[in-house]
């Protein structure tokens, strides 16, 4: 039996989506990109102002930022990859919203990051709570271009594992 895998990515800058499109392309996966309901502008962005949307979001725990669409049927899908750039250590606040708006019990779980600067850390460990506790995780892997050589080497085994 054939497993339905989704790519689901947040990306501020388009690293991350490029990475996960090079994901979905190996894989052979669906891909949806989640998309804020108000679009980050580069002042949002700006990690070094304490008033920046981005810098609010993550110094709130409960910050839950909207996304444009919420009609991704998640049934059909037996994994998802979720892919998110590193903010303050974490995933942004977004992916919690993905996370929340979604029933994936029974599911596995691929988390991946993209960061300039910083790895995974803890960023996928810290997610698990917004989930069912009957979803499998796989570890977290950081992948910082849309290499073919570097993905299969980060989750070839994972999805090996999968089809």
């Amino acid at each position: 039996m054939t497993k339905h895998i989704l790519t689901a990515v947040f990306s501020a800058s388009g690293v991350t989506r490029k990475v996960g499109k090079a994901i979905s392309d190996i894989a052979g996966t669906d891909l949806y990109e989640i998309l804020p309901k108000e679009p980050y502008t580069a002042a949002d962005l700006n990690w070094l102002s304490k008033k920046s949307r981005s810098s609010i979001e993550m110094n709130d725990p409960s910050s839950r930022p909207e996304i444009a669409e919420n009609d991704l049927d998640i049934s059909s899908y037996d994994t998802v990859i979720i892919g998110y750039p590193i903010w303050w250590g974490l995933a942004p606040r977004i992916i919690e919203t993905f996370l929340e708006s979604y029933d994936f019990s029974g599911k596995t779980i691929i988390p991946f990051c993209t960061s300039g600067g910083s790895g995974i850390g803890r960023s996928d460990i810290e997610l698990h709570k917004n989930v069912s506790p009957d979803v499998r995780w796989e570890k977290g892997v950081q992948i910082n271009l849309p290499n073919e050589k570097t993905i299969r080497k980060q989750l070839g085994s994972i999805l090996e594992q999968e089809s």
